[in-house]
């Protein structure tokens, strides 16, 4: 095993460590690479070109038993695919399932019902930075960046504010059972992933099923009407989508706000341009998005023999997409290692490409837009107040904990 293979199946690397020197000398010297991680082999895809052209084979690149983390360690190899969803959640199945269930489910995120909460999601925003504000200092993470998206997922699922907690806490132990802030009191990261997991496609199959023939607007609702050729979601299918939407609106949007602030905190010159000139905010998100890239990999299965990037790739083979190197490749974005708020042409490719290109991208860049457009022109400086601290993960590019500490302007006060 090589330090690159080490490094790159190690969650505990990303804690403390920059990937991205890694991918740039795979980038150069071997782009689709083999790799030997810590449980089994797989490819490393780190090239744009070649990432979105597995994007757009979804079925000859599957996503069925494919979206996996890379195994850490023989005990989290015990989750295979179907306790996962395989076939059942829409990112865990292939078309025509796949479009069948993005047609039947995604009606809410579409951009017309996502501008729906333009005005009460600024109410929201405005709620949870003025408590904060008035401090003078917090853990954006914990009191904006998390709570933002959680109202708003939990707001358009229809989740009772009660339960929101629960929401925050099995979300956490899903995506973060790698890391011991999130971790059952065993330490056993596979106990805290199916703990987390199992609870969270409970809860949302169970308010699913009393919702079903009812009118309500809202996700669940939707999920308990949906119809697949004609037929109702069985109870694995609710619960596997309802978890899908929960963590896919809770994880990967709060990672994406604390890591834009965090990326306008170290590029000061930046974060005056944008204050400056409103105007710039829609390319800045998407450079933030760009920047952050939320997911560092997806995987994929080969369903069949074939090549990708001059590789031979057989059947049966895992491939690791790992995103936030394509966002960075040379070949494709000029000075890529360059915070540019202003860049245009911006083909970044955080929310993925193709058939399963982000279902919730239009509610994501709501937020971002939303939290900047009322926090930066109400904050004169702001600084980092003590250590980031990063998630313990190879699949997210989470932030746990950001103290900053910050001064009103004169309006603002």
């Amino acid at each position: 095993m090589t330090e690159i293979d080490r490094a790159l199946t190690d969650p505990a690397f990303f804690v403390d460590n920059d990937p991205h020197p890694l991918w740039a000398e795979l980038r150069r010297k071997d782009p689709v690479h083999w790799t030997q991680g810590l449980v089994r082999p797989f490819w490393s895809i780190t090239r744009y070109d070649d990432i979105v052209a597995a994007f757009a084979e979804p079925t000859l690149f599957s996503s069925e038993k494919g979206v996996l983390t890379v195994p850490s360690s023989p005990e989290m190899e015990q989750i295979t695919p179907e306790m996962m969803g395989a076939g059942q959640m829409m990112i865990m199945t292939d078309p025509p399932l796949h479009t069948a269930m993005r047609r039947a489910f995604n009606r809410l995120f579409l951009p017309r019902a996502v501008g729906k909460y333009a005005s009460p999601g600024a109410a929201l925003v405005g709620e949870i930075l003025d408590a904060v504000l008035e401090r003078g200092e917090c853990d954006f993470v914990v009191d904006v960046a998390a709570r933002l998206p959680m109202a708003f997922i939990c707001e358009i699922m229809g989740i009772p504010r009660e339960d929101w907690p629960n929401m925050f806490k099995w979300g956490n132990m899903s995506v973060g059972f790698e890391d011991a802030e999130y971790q059952v009191a065993s330490g056993s990261a596979f106990e805290t992933r199916m703990i987390g997991a199992q609870a969270l496609g409970r809860y949302t199959a169970e308010l699913a099923r009393q919702r079903r023939g009812g009118d309500g607007e809202d996700l669940l609702t939707v999920l308990g009407n949906a119809r697949l050729d004609g037929r109702e979601l069985t109870d694995s299918e609710l619960s596997a989508n309802g978890f899908l939407y929960i963590v896919g609106g809770l994880e990967t949007t709060r990672n994406a706000i604390s890591a834009g602030l965090l990326a306008l905190i170290q590029h000061p010159a930046e974060r005056a341009e944008l204050v400056r000139n409103p105007a710039v905010m829609t390319t800045a998100i998407e450079e933030i998005l760009r920047w952050s890239s939320p997911i560092t990999h997806i995987a994929r299965l080969a369903t069949r023999d074939t090549e990708l990037g001059g590789r031979r790739i057989r059947a049966g083979e895992y491939v690791a997409l790992w995103l936030p190197s394509a966002n960075r490749d040379e070949a494709v974005f000029s000075d890529p290692y360059r915070f540019d708020v202003r860049r245009a042409p911006n083909e970044h490719i955080a929310f993925g490409k193709g058939e399963h290109f982000c279902a919730g991208a239009h509610l994501a860049r709501l937020e971002l837009r939303l939290t900047l457009e009322r926090l930066l022109p109400a904050i004169a400086e702001i600084e980092l107040a003590g250590p980031v601290e990063r998630l313990k993960s190879n699949l997210i590019a989470g932030i746990k904990h950001m103290p900053v500490r910050f001064t009103r302007t004169r309006a603002a006060a």
